[in-house]
């Protein structure tokens, strides 16, 4: 039998990880190199810490989200077998593993004072309270998807703040965060059209449930155009970046694109490769893209 532990994180999808470690990465590598080249001695311990400052507090946001949202999941045929609607696990277990992974992001996070920053500690406990309100807000606002957006677009920031918090002076950065948002907040509405009964059944504020599918759709479009339209902004304000970033703009363009014909096509039947692959694809591209540019 497996441990709860080791359940609770098959359920989170470790895997998802990859939609922001890699914007997180790129945006570490963009402090590292804003005033040069970038001094590995001490780049190499603080990347690690990035790492697990991401896996740590992705793993508060995504145990409370389910924690809050059980019994709501206990009546949704598509997540009835989650291991805390389910009973497998307790609630009491999870919001334990929950707050131990909370404390080891702040630990993590006061481990910069080792190179006399101390923002990463000082804003731990503020991320940490903007990550668990997600579950509220979907129940106040169809606006929801905007904010689990701009949670994610918070990795890129934090993690350049935790190497040279100077960085936050330059444009670039701001307009990959920005970037960031209105990607993810997009691909939440396509992920949101498979629950809409549900959601309308429990009064959860999704945009499809609340607006339309159409409606819904066409804000997501708009949100994954704005998205390529900043990256390109990205392109032109961060001197360092060169032909291959820009060509994996083109890249992602086509790849979010071809996700919203997909959806148009097939509906939800093909979500796997509309929400996980694709998205995966897009991250992994721009953030490698983008770090080769640095490096190079």
């Amino acid at each position: 039998m497996k441990p709860a532990l080791l359940k609770l994180l098959t359920d989170i999808k470790i895997s998802h990880t990859v939609f922001a470690m890699p914007f997180a990465l790129l945006g570490a590598f963009m402090a590292a190199t804003n005033d040069g080249g970038i001094q590995w001695n001490k780049f190499g311990w603080q990347l690690l810490l990035v790492v697990a400052c991401m896996f740590f507090a992705r793993n508060v946001a995504m145990l409370t989200n389910r924690i809050f949202d059980s019994d709501i999941d206990a009546k949704n045929p598509r997540t009835y077998s989650r291991v805390i609607a389910s009973g497998e696990v307790s609630i009491k277990i999870a919001s334990f593993y929950a707050v131990g992974n909370a404390i080891m992001f702040i630990i993590f996070a006061g481990l910069f004072i080792l190179w006399d920053n101390q923002w990463p500690l000082n804003l731990s406990v503020p991320v940490l309270l903007c990550l668990v309100t997600y579950p509220h807000l979907k129940r106040l606002t169809w606006l929801c998807h905007v904010y689990l957006g701009a949670s994610l677009a918070l990795s890129p920031l934090a993690a350049a703040i935790a190497i040279q918090p100077d960085t936050l002076l330059h444009i670039p950065i701001w307009l990959l965060s920005g970037a960031v948002l209105c990607w993810v907040a997009g691909f939440d509405i396509i992920y949101a059209l498979q629950d809409v009964e549900c959601d309308k059944r429990d009064n959860l504020k999704s945009m499809p449930a609340s607006l339309g599918v159409k409606p819904a759709m066409g804000i997501s479009q708009f949100l994954h155009c704005i998205c390529v339209a900043l990256l390109f902004g990205v392109a032109t304000t961060e001197q360092q970046f060169g032909w291959l970033f820009l060509t994996s703009i083109f890249l992602v363009a086509g790849l979010l694109m071809y996700e919203h014909l997909t959806v148009k096509k097939w509906g939800t039947t093909k979500i796997a490769l509309t929400f996980f692959t694709l998205n995966g694809i897009v991250s992994l591209v721009l953030g490698g893209a983008g770090i080769i540019n640095l490096l190079t």
